[in-house]
């Protein structure tokens, strides 16, 4: 029997899982197909490194790290749906849920002081940041707007906001100091070891990190991020921000990069605030007040204290003073400053992009802002279509070209930020990188609280992503371009081995151009602008970015995109869309009873994933199924029974019914296979003549709130039963 691993993540991607998965076992188990369910959602990835700590019947295995296993081997076939990328706060805040629920799991020691809460903090490192994805991602990705949700979004547009010539929004960053002007690259010519080392001026040593392989051919790149100098461009950010009279904003990644991103968080919010961090100096240090943590962690952590009101009155003035901060929450006073991760980088500045450069600030009005995004490797990106947007005006999604992404990430390709070869040093010095035999590969020079990093990118995936390009421009008749900046040490080193690894490909009669971002994004803007298709090729973060930026602006959302990961042992990885939206739809459907989550992004990976299986395994009923997976896709488009905005229309268990009752009716049309037409045909009968009872219990079921009993760890029977509310349905479901 062949196996699809189809993954129980968090937030609005769970919910909707246990209402989609009854139905796909339903119709897959007809093709011979098993729907395993592994749980890698935050939840799941404590509980898997802490069964010391818990009962047996509570007990789970790592999943993941049988899921990454499984990803090197060529009948791995993966649906991924979008996880929590867990921040320090989102972190505690599961524990304390695991712990309220009987689960004996230990408490995250921030700041570990003994050899136990060293190890404590070395678990719960695995469970932190893009924990799931480097393990998974043994390829490159290949995502694009599928033509029917593109032709769907050109005929019916999205709202976009517009954009004035005289916008003030503008993109903030570093001249210097930041790791785009540090970047130091190379590339290995000789299989070995490295380990990273800190050299104190007072001739102190220390390893950072101890020996771990180096594969010849890769590229590595060492690069810091100087707090002095971030602070004193944040400072400058600042005074423009007043100067213009517009809301300042911060835009980040301190879920991805978890280590770098959070202290770059911290430093913008103490320098913001830099009054109020002297003057209570002693009551913060008393209280272990860490700014990394935002405002939010701030104001639990002063309840109760004798100059509680005093320090929120001092806060309160700093931003009464100015600059505005801009808000993720008006009607809550939830500021863009309060946690790291409330605000991250390529949903945020999508967003931004797509509503005329505004932000919301405290009454609930959009204004224009200052973007403060520090690090010049990808603000460059962010400035150029900020800067098109202003002189051009927005996009008209009637007439916009496509942009598909083909993306490096195998391996922990560019995994900046979320890996252990990240460190904030806590004196001056000198970080060097060495190999076995004490020669240095990379160093840099340091002061006390700055950010050192080092990446790696290994050659084998760098060959597969050039093919992967040459394929996809060739497959799609479309011109692509890499993303790569000349002027940038990493980059530098990675065009190298583009143009040789060019060489071994057919490209007579493609068009395949190298350019600088900021000439990429002006030159894809340009062409999309005239309906024309234009294929990105980046790294891995900047992939991150376009991947939201070019959805969100073509469709209106990222949950839309069809992202197909070739694995490079012959595997696939199918993920679902991005998750940025995900916290925002749990909570109405916890308050009240209604999921706007869009699971077209499910759909299409499921089609996907049923045809990669009919063609790897042989398996003529999984492409029988796909077929007509594919089928009611598209008609589930042309109805348009996406989730409505508001209770009382059809929300996301609305779209599953109806995406089942237009598989079942395309399964009982085909005439490939005799037995599943007859299987499906009462099937979808049945469907047709309760719709209109079915539709009558799953919006009954909206309006009040759910009690699913856990936010992070739900309990199971009381989720199904909340995403299931329609009996005349689950009654036909389970016939199957």
């Amino acid at each position: 029997m062949s196996k699809i691993y189809y993954t129980l993540t968090d937030e609005a991607p769970m919910l909707a899982t246990h209402s989609f998965l009854p139905i796909v076992k339903a119709f897959t188990k007809h093709a011979d197909v098993e729907i395993v369910v592994p749980d890698i959602s935050l939840s799941g990835r404590i509980l898997a490194n802490f069964p010391e700590s818990l009962t047996e019947g509570q007990r789970i295995p790592d999943f993941l790290a049988e899921l990454g296993k499984l990803a090197t081997q060529p009948d791995a076939n993966i649906i991924k749906l979008p996880n929590i990328s867990a921040s320090v706060p989102q972190l505690e805040e599961a524990i304390a849920e695991l712990q309220k629920q009987g689960y004996n799991v230990p408490n995250y020691p921030a700041e570990p002081k003994n050899d136990e809460e060293k190890a404590i903090h070395a678990k719960y490192a695995k469970v932190l940041g893009s924990a799931v994805n480097p393990v998974l991602r043994e390829g490159n990705s290949d995502r694009r707007a599928p033509k029917s949700v593109k032709d769907y979004a050109k005929a019916n547009p999205h709202r976009m906001g517009e954009w004035k010539t005289d916008s003030k929004t503008a993109v903030a960053h570093m001249n210097d100091g930041d790791f785009f002007g540090t970047e130091t690259s190379t590339t290995v010519e000789n299989e070995g070891k490295f380990r990273i080392v800190f050299y104190g001026n007072d001739d102190t040593e220390k390893v950072l990190k101890d020996f771990a392989p180096l594969k010849a051919g890769e590229v590595i790149d060492s690069s810091v991020m100087n707090i002095s100098a971030l602070k004193s461009f944040v400072k400058s950010a600042i005074a423009q921000a007043k100067e213009k009279d517009v809301l300042l904003s911060a835009h980040l990644k301190a879920t991805m990069m978890k280590v770098s991103d959070p202290i770059i968080f911290g430093a913008i919010v103490e320098t913001y605030f830099a009054d109020v961090f002297e003057k209570y100096k002693e009551e913060f240090d008393a209280l272990d007040i860490n700014p990394n943590f935002g405002l939010a962690t701030l104001y639990e952590k002063i309840s109760g204290s004798p100059k509680e009101e005093e320090i929120k009155a001092a806060i309160a003035t700093t931003i009464a003073n100015g600059p505005r901060l801009a808000m993720v929450n008006s009607d809550q006073g939830i500021t863009n400053f309060h946690v790291s991760s409330d605000v991250i980088v390529d949903a945020s500045m999508a967003a931004l992009v797509r509503g005329g450069g505004k932000m919301w600030n405290k009454d609930g009005k959009e204004e224009d802002t200052i973007a403060i995004i520090p690090d010049r490797t990808y603000a460059g990106f962010y400035d150029a279509i900020v800067e098109d947007m202003k002189k051009n005006g927005a996009i008209d999604p009637t007439t916009f070209g496509t942009v598909p992404n083909v993306g490096l990430m195998a391996q922990k390709a560019e995994e900046y930020g979320s890996h252990d070869k990240t460190f904030q040093v806590s004196a001056e010095g000198t970080v060097k990188v060495e190999d076995e035999n004490g020669n240095t590969l990379l160093e840099q020079k340091v002061q006390g609280g700055d950010i050192f990093r080092m990446c790696q990118t290994k050659d084998a995936p760098i060959q597969d992503w050039v093919k992967l390009a040459v394929n996809r421009a060739r497959l799609s008749n479309t011109p692509a371009i890499f993303w790569l900046d000349k002027d940038r040490a990493h980059d530098a080193q990675i065009i190298k081995k583009v143009e040789k690894y060019l060489q071994n490909h057919d490209t007579t009669g493609l068009d395949i151009r190298i350019l600088d971002v900021k000439d990429a994004m002006l030159e894809t803007l340009k062409r999309a602008r005239e309906g024309k298709d234009t294929i990105s090729v980046s790294g891995n973060v900047l992939r991150d970015y376009l991947t939201d930026m070019f959805p969100i602006l073509e469709l209106g959302t990222s949950a839309k995109m069809l992202s197909i990961v070739p694995l490079m042992n012959g595997g696939g990885l199918f993920e679902t869309g991005a998750g940025g939206s995900a916290p925002k739809h749990i909570e109405q459907f916890l308050h009240e009873g209604y999921l706007r989550w869009d699971s077209l992004g499910e759909f299409l990976a499921l089609q996907a994933s049923l045809e990669h299986l009919a063609q790897t395994q042989g398996n003529d009923k999984a492409q029988i199924l796909a077929d007509a997976l594919d089928a009611a896709n598209a008609k589930f488009l042309q109805t348009d029974k996406s989730p409505a905005r508001k209770v009382g229309g059809i929300d996301n268990r609305g779209s599953h019914f109806y995406l089942a009752m237009y598989w079942a009716e395309a399964l009982a049309n085909q005439t490939k296979d005799a037995e599943i037409a007859a299987k499906f045909t009462p099937i979808a009968q049945a469907m047709q003549e309760n719709e209109a009872k079915i539709n009558e219990e799953l919006i009954g079921a909206q309006g009040a709130g759910q009690d699913i009993a856990g936010y992070y760890h739900p309990n199971e029977a009381k989720t199904y039963a909340a995403m299931r509310p329609s009996t005349a349905l689950n009654a036909i479901i389970d016939k199957l």
